[in-house]
């Protein structure tokens, strides 16, 4: 589970492309079968995406996506920790630090 005191980092090996308003992430690999893999999200997921740094905390990024989206900070720490999940999941992300 996500510490929001964690400060993730995107795989290099994962390159995104916003298209009508949705990211779209796809992994490089030599192999072909890994292109089946392509990932969409949504406009604050690829919100979320684009603060994804190396740099800033899970609680940043939720403090900035409370402030732009309006949503309940509560909400948005339970929305942002399934998807740090999910993105840890599939590699897309890792664990740079964690206080």
């Amino acid at each position: 589970m996500t510490d929001m005191a964690t400060i993730y980092k995107k795989n290099p090996n994962m390159v995104n492309r916003k298209i009508a308003g949705e990211m779209v992430l796809v992994p490089i690999s030599r192999d072909v079968g890994d292109l089946t893999c392509i990932y969409n999200l949504n406009e604050v997921g690829g919100r979320i995406w684009e603060l994804i740094d190396g740099g800033v905390t899970a609680g940043e990024i939720r403090d900035i996506i409370v402030k732009e989206y309006e949503v309940a900070p509560e909400d948005a720490e339970v929305d942002i920790k399934d998807f740090f999940s999910q993105l840890e999941e599939t590699g897309a992300i890792t664990s740079v630090v964690s206080s």
